[in-house]
């Protein structure tokens, strides 16, 4: 092993042997200097990281040599060197802020710790020793960067969280006030109409009662003309009751229509859509194609069928249109299902609004069963709102176990 190059004042031979063996089992860069600062020792790793041949670095100032200047360039004095002024003190130093400067005028980041040497209470030198730092401050500021990214991206997360949530919020409220709107005209309804033909019914019901008591005080004639007037009385209320018949099963169409169970979810779509256009006054353009036997599971059909009615229930509200056009088709085991209108349209951003509620209520119950609401709209050019759903893979038939 070649040993380092010593000053050439250092006299005791086996000395000089043992710290050359010493400093050539390290990585570390080591250096020693006098109260001058001129180099009085080097080991090879030293060398090596400042671009220097050890033999060429003995004797000369390392603070001029290698720590000229600041990491910008500027001039460093050495009357502010950590190290000079360290060990002139009697103190040591550790430095990780800094740079040391190759013998090609390119910097590298440095760890330095400078010691002094001491002679009892007299100090005659230091020795510094000193590892590139490139690739651990290239690291740190790497992890920093990260921790910097990732910390936004909490943040961003937490913000659009709170958004979610205030929107969560938001369509609760929305979704009990339409609820409590639904009861209320249902109690309306219920109020002015059976409850007007039911007070009606009372009233000949007790009229006839009261009819009835009378008879065996009139005459034959008179009696039969009594009885003719309750028959048509009974009539009147016949028509009464059939009336309220309708009325109720009116409401109960309006809260879940019978065909959406009897028929299923296709027949129900196709019912909607013609008595939605019968009383908009709209012409409708109808597609459907869906193989046969094609089901959905009852509560996805009943999120598609709502999501369906709040489709059109927009086109009645806003859209301002003359004909509509519905296309619903299965391909590739989802199902699709557009409603385009040929209304003023509105621009993107009003479907994205945090008021939008019912776009909001269509997208959660699409996105509760793996689907998307995706819609389309221009002013003046109309708009087109489609539903893609995931359809389900019916379950195999397990075939019979024969015996043996």
């Amino acid at each position: 092993m070649e040993t380092p190059v010593l000053n050439p004042t250092a006299s005791h031979p086996l000395w000089q042997h043992q710290l050359g063996l010493l400093l050539e089992s390290t990585g570390e860069g080591i250096f020693g200097i006098d109260l001058d600062g001129h180099c009085m020792f080097i080991n090879r790793a030293g060398a090596q990281m400042l671009g220097h041949e050890a033999r060429d670095v003995i004797g000369s100032n390392m603070h001029e040599l290698t720590h000229h200047s600041h990491p910008d360039g500027s001039h460093y004095a050495d009357t502010d060197c950590p190290i000079f002024n360290a060990f002139r003190r009697g103190l040591p130093c550790r430095i990780d802020t800094e740079v040391f400067w190759r013998r090609d005028r390119t910097a590298f980041a440095v760890e330095y710790s400078s010691h002094p040497i001491m002679d009892g209470a007299q100090v005659r030198g230091a020795v510094i020793t000193f590892v590139d730092i490139t690739e651990r401050r290239r690291h740190a500021e790497a992890l920093q960067q990260a921790k910097d990214e990732l910390g936004l991206r909490v943040q961003e997360r937490t913000r659009e969280l709170s958004d979610a949530l205030v929107q969560l919020r938001e369509l609760s409220a929305w979704l009990d006030k339409v609820r409590e709107d639904e009861r209320t005209r249902i109690a309306r309804e219920v109020h002015d109409e059976l409850g007007s033909l039911l007070v009606a019914l009372k009233m000949d019901v007790n009229w006839i009662g009261k009819r009835l008591g009378e008879q065996q005080e009139r005459t034959p004639d008179a009696a039969q003309s009594m009885r003719d007037q309750m028959r048509c009385k009974c009539g009147n209320m016949s028509q009464l009751i059939e009336r309220a018949v309708d009325n109720v099963g009116r409401i109960i169409t309006d809260l879940r229509p019978s065909i959406l169970d009897h028929q299923g979810l296709w027949a129900a779509l196709e019912w909607q859509a013609h008595e939605f256009v019968q009383s908009a006054e709209m012409e409708l353009d109808w597609r459907f194609d869906v193989p046969a036997g094609v089901e959905l599971p009852e509560p996805a059909a009943i999120a598609v069928f709502r999501i369906f009615q709040e489709m059109l229930s927009n086109v009645g509200r806003h859209a301002k249109a003359r004909s509509l056009d519905i296309r619903i088709g299965v391909e590739q085991q989802q199902l699709s299902i557009s409603v385009r209108d040929d209304g003023v349209g509105a621009p993107a951003q009003a479907f994205e609004a945090a008021t939008s509620y019912g776009v909001l209520g269509m997208r959660e119950r699409a996105r509760h069963f793996g689907g998307r609401i995706d819609i389309e709209s221009r002013v003046g050019e109309g708009s087109t709102f489609r539903l893609h759903l995931p359809i389900p893979l019916p379950l195999p038939v397990p075939l019979p176990v024969l015996d043996a």
